[in-house]
């Protein structure tokens, strides 16, 4: 209260009780101490009529002191309420005792509804033990105490906060309460996981662009690789035409040598052992009536040199027939067949047409040996009790087909000339390709097994066959 003020009080106070006890005596019947004078009321009044002025200047003081109390106040609500802090106060149970507005607003529920609630319910499950020890030291040691906790608010969401509370005493002076500031700080947590993230997704992206570099010099190690191995396979594989090629060259070259020998053994040694039979005979029939011994010794040696023209004859028709060259394919073929049925007594059903007679010698050879080989395998290996022979002029040139219901075996595997010994089936297919036809083989379990030889019958097809059979390579 101002100084001139708390002085006009007290004086009208003074007033006020020397009235009092005028008012007490008059109505006791006493007489007045003394009489006023007329120049005592006026003075009297005068003082009064100062003190109403000053009483009313004092009333307009304090109403003016009133409404800046007030304007104070709503100063005070205003910022308690809308504070951008949360403002709480809880008891030592940790109910809600008072929440400012924005406190409300931050878990979504109208203050009156939150107004003893426990706080706890708003916590996050992960997060009670630490508000709850918090809540704890507040009680036990008065400071300031902080703590991060997750609240839920009213729809569901999730609330990061920063926690700060501070021990309050009561008023009466007994026991006290909690008083917490609450700051919402979710989108400073998202902004620090969206740091984290993004620090991660740096280092990642770091690692990558590391990775990315390495695997580029893996790619362009590889594609050196690629190259070499491009070449290396170029090179293999025209490697692999000129073994072909050798390879056609030098069964050609056997063809020729057998030829050869077959006319030799034929035209020089099977007509000398012919003549030395004849001879023979000759000697015998000269000997007359002499040692029947030696007559018998003659007729011996007559028979061991027709067995050694049988035996000639065998290995010149194995190494070349003379009937191929001089009757042609189809009578060397039943030749072969007949021989091969009698011998393994397996009945061979075997057709063909007459313009086969047509092809060129290269071609009839092929086509004979093949047939040739087929046969020795099935006599060795199949143990089959029929086979089937079809040769037909077909678009283009001519087809062939030997089958057998013998045993079934792995193709693939007899075809790998590295991993087996028997050359039968590779030599088939050696001789065909020389010619630029195809060559198939097919096995099967209880099926048997059947060969497929397709010729050309033009020079430009079999050049043309042949340039693809090197592509496959």
């Amino acid at each position: 209260m101002p100084l001139n003020a708390k002085k006009i009080s007290d004086e009208a106070a003074k007033l006020r009780r020397r009235a009092e006890a005028r008012l007490r005596e008059t109505r006791a019947g006493k007489p007045p101490a003394a009489p006023l004078t007329e120049i005592d009321s006026q003075r009297l009044l005068h003082e009064l009529q100062v003190h109403q002025i000053q009483l009313e200047m004092q009333n307009e003081e304090l109403r003016e002191a009133r409404v800046r109390l007030e304007e104070s106040l709503e100063k005070f609500t205003d910022l308690y309420d809308f504070s951008p802090v949360g403002y709480f106060s809880l008891d030592e149970g940790g109910r809600i005792l008072e929440v400012n507005l924005t406190g409300a607003a931050l878990l979504g529920i109208e203050r009156s509804l939150l107004l003893k609630k426990s706080f706890l319910s708003f916590v996050k499950r992960d997060d009670q033990a630490t508000f709850l020890a918090t809540f704890e030291k507040v009680f036990r040691n008065p400071g300031k105490h902080a703590a991060e906790l997750a609240l839920g608010t009213k729809a569901g969401a999730t609330v990061w906060v920063d926690f700060q509370a501070t021990f309050a005493a009561a008023a009466e002076g007994e026991g006290g309460f909690c008083r917490v500031a609450v700051s919402d700080i979710t989108s400073f947590k998202r902004a620090k996981e969206a740091q984290t993230r993004m620090e991660t997704l740096v280092s990642s992206n770091e690692r990558l662009q590391v990775e990315v570099v390495r695997r580029k010099e893996s790619e362009k190690s590889l594609k050196r690789s690629r190259n070499e191995l491009v070449q290396s396979l170029r090179e293999a594989k025209r490697m692999e035409v000129q073994l072909r090629r050798l390879s056609h060259r030098i069964l050609q070259a056997q063809e020729d040598e057998r030829k050869r020998i077959s006319v030799e053994l034929h035209d020089e040694v099977s007509q000398l052992l012919a003549g030395i039979s004849i001879r023979l005979t000759q000697l015998r029939n000269e000997a007359g009536s002499q040692d029947p011994r030696f007559k018998r010794s003659l007729a011996k040696t007559q028979k061991m040199v027709e067995k050694s023209v049988g035996s000639v004859h065998r290995f010149a028709m194995k190494l070349r027939p003379t009937i191929l060259d001089d009757l042609g394919l189809i009578p060397a073929l039943h030749t072969s067949i007949d021989e091969f049925a009698e011998r393994n007594k397996i009945p061979v059903d075997f057709q063909s047409f007459a313009a086969l007679e047509e092809l060129g010698s290269n071609r009839r050879t092929v086509l004979f040996r093949v047939v040739q080989s087929a046969l020795s395998n099935i006599a060795r290996h199949a143990g089959a009790s029929r086979v089937r022979i079809r040769i037909e002029g077909r678009s283009g040139g001519v087809f062939m087909e030997i089958h057998d219901d013998g045993k079934a075996f792995d193709v693939d595997q007899v075809l790998q000339i590295t991993k087996h010994k028997r050359m039968g089936l590779i030599g088939m297919r050696e001789r065909v390709e020389m010619i630029g036809g195809r060559f198939k083989v097919q096995s099967l379990p209880g099926e048997g097994t059947t060969i497929c030889v397709h010729i050309p019958r033009t020079r430009k097809r079999i050049t043309a066959q042949r340039k693809q059979n090197d592509k496959r390579l």
